[in-house]
């Protein structure tokens, strides 16, 4: 079995739809296939913008909320044929009736909770792939719609929205196993609790999703297909000459990832990785051009340097002084004063003679990190 993850910006349109459907009916064909979908692009903020507006008691809400459901009843018209827009088009409608509910009710209260935000924003999935396997319909392609939040399951910790894998792993290979379905499509980014209240992964939540999914079943593949050709040697915004790698480990896509690469994003496929599935990047736009392949034991490359990539917007900070040679305590001291003050350490070099430390972090907490350090060094 096979994964398939798209992005916001391969499902941005209608004609983008066309491209992930093509994909993945060509994929099916070869393998029993899972299709993980993000939201229509720009959707989720929308969704939270709205929230928000409703929160503070203005009535725009309801005009952004009209403006969603008539892009999406804008997009079941443009890609799926007259005799097959009835049940899409009644679902959407019933998801927006609901969405308005919740909506009145959180300007009613005038208070937006993570819950509620939760809720709002869930709906982004549910109707992309709600379109999604509507085409599918059309084309004569039998596939099952998967309410990903009866699998995915969480708890919370720390006023963060954390996956039970054990149980999440347990209702999917149940679920799998109990459906001889070749194609099934899913929402990715959402998930419920153990009461059933939905809930959200958080950034990156769809390719979590993926992961999950990839995992519990000891998927084949997983493949996130996104808008770019796979992971670049360099971003070619900075150098033309920049190439696509073909073939990477599993830690050189993690590190590259840290460090500018934004094609994935690290803790969301790391259930693929414990598993040692294949990860493969590849470009919606151009399905038969390069794309990466993200694996445990790459192919030896005669290139000794798999790519380069770097941050922008980064400070430095220096701890110097003749007196902290030899001295123990001075890196603990350091360190704690910027843990104490939530800032995160991107870099971190020190002088072989031990006078100079230096890390790097980032420039917009720069001003809270060094008075961080004064206090702590000022006696």
């Amino acid at each position: 079995m096979q994964i398939l993850k798209f992005g916001g910006s391969s499902v941005a349109n209608g004609n983008n739809i066309l491209k992930a459907v093509s994909i993945t009916a060509q994929a099916s064909l070869r393998d029993k296939t899972i299709m993980v979908s993000s939201a229509i692009a720009g959707c989720t903020d929308k969704l939270i913008q709205t929230a928000t507006l409703a929160s503070l008691k203005d009535p725009n809400y309801k005009g952004l909320a009209k403006e969603l459901e008539e892009s999406h009843i804008a997009i079941i018209n443009g890609i799926i044929p007259a005799d097959f827009r009835g049940i899409p088009m009644v679902k959407c409608k019933a998801l927006f009736t609901e969405l308005r509910g919740i909506l009145e009710g959180i300007c009613l209260l005038g208070e937006l909770t993570n819950s509620s935000l939760d809720l709002v924003m869930s709906f982004g999935e549910l109707l992309s792939t709600t379109i999604i396997s509507a085409k599918f319909n059309s084309q004569g392609i039998n596939n099952v719609w998967t309410d990903s939040r009866s699998l995915v399951k969480t708890f919370l910790h720390n006023s963060s929205n954390l996956v039970d894998t054990q149980a999440t792993y347990m209702n999917i290979k149940n679920y799998l196993a109990s459906n001889g379905t070749r194609l099934y499509i899913v929402p990715g980014f959402i998930a419920s609790d153990a009461t059933g209240k939905t809930t959200t992964l958080g950034r990156g939540g769809s390719d979590y999703t993926a992961s999950l999914f990839a995992a519990a079943i000891n998927a084949r593949v997983l493949e996130i297909w996104t808008d770019v050709d796979g992971m670049m040697t360099a971003d070619p915004r900075l150098v033309p000459e920049a190439s696509t790698i073909e073939h990477i480990s599993y830690k050189e896509a993690l590190e590259l990832s840290h460090f500018g690469a934004k094609v994935v994003y690290p803790p969301t496929i790391q259930p693929a990785i414990k598993k040692g599935i294949p990860i493969m990047v590849r470009n919606t736009f151009n399905p038969d051009g390069p794309y990466t392949v993200i694996e445990n034991s790459p192919p030896d490359s005669r290139d000794k340097i798999r790519g380069i990539s770097g941050s922008t917007q980064i400070a430095l900070i220096s701890l110097e002084g003749s007196g902290m040679v030899g001295i123990p305590g001075y890196s603990a001291r350091f360190f704690t004063s910027l843990a104490t003050a939530q800032i995160n350490i991107v870099l971190i070099t020190q002088a072989s003679s031990l006078h100079t430390m230096c890390v790097a972090i980032e420039e917009k907490v720069a001003d809270k990190a060094g008075k961080a350090v004064d206090a702590e060094f000022a006696y």
